[in-house]
């Protein structure tokens, strides 16, 4: 335990590279709620402009999804939220937006990323949260 310590402080183990966080929120305007259960899909742009998913998760019972896959850290890039709001509120549902998608892009790896939308029954909005 010792050397390990040691060998940390000394500088002898590399540390992993800075990588920022990314989150979202369902916001739902019309309701005065977070959009619980919507299933999201995060990907990012390839340097040939192909969409790769790098992640996925459902909406929690606040409407939010605080990590994706484990904790996954994300460098530099321009990334994609897709929300699939095709079954939001309920089954029944029929959405004038059963989609939305949200594009940006990562530039501070030491950064938190939080992208969260705001819904109602006929528009949706977007800010970068904290």
């Amino acid at each position: 335990m010792k050397t390990v310590c040691l060998a940390f402080l000394l500088g002898i183990i590399a540390t992993p590279a800075a990588a920022a966080d990314i989150s979202t929120h369902v916001l739902d305007l019309a309701r005065g709620v977070g959009g619980q259960g919507v299933p999201v899909t995060l990907s990012k742009r390839s340097i040939d402009g192909r969409w790769q998913k790098v992640g996925s998760a459902t909406t929690d019972a606040e409407g939010r999804i605080r990590q994706f896959d484990e904790r996954k850290a994300f460098d530099d890039g321009v990334y994609r939220l897709q929300f699939d709001m095709s079954n939001y509120p309920n089954a029944s549902a029929a959405p004038f937006f059963p989609e939305i998608t949200l594009t940006f892009r990562v530039i501070d790896n030491a950064a938190h990323y939080h992208v969260p939308v705001v819904v109602s029954p006929y528009g949706y909005s977007t800010y970068r949260g904290n």
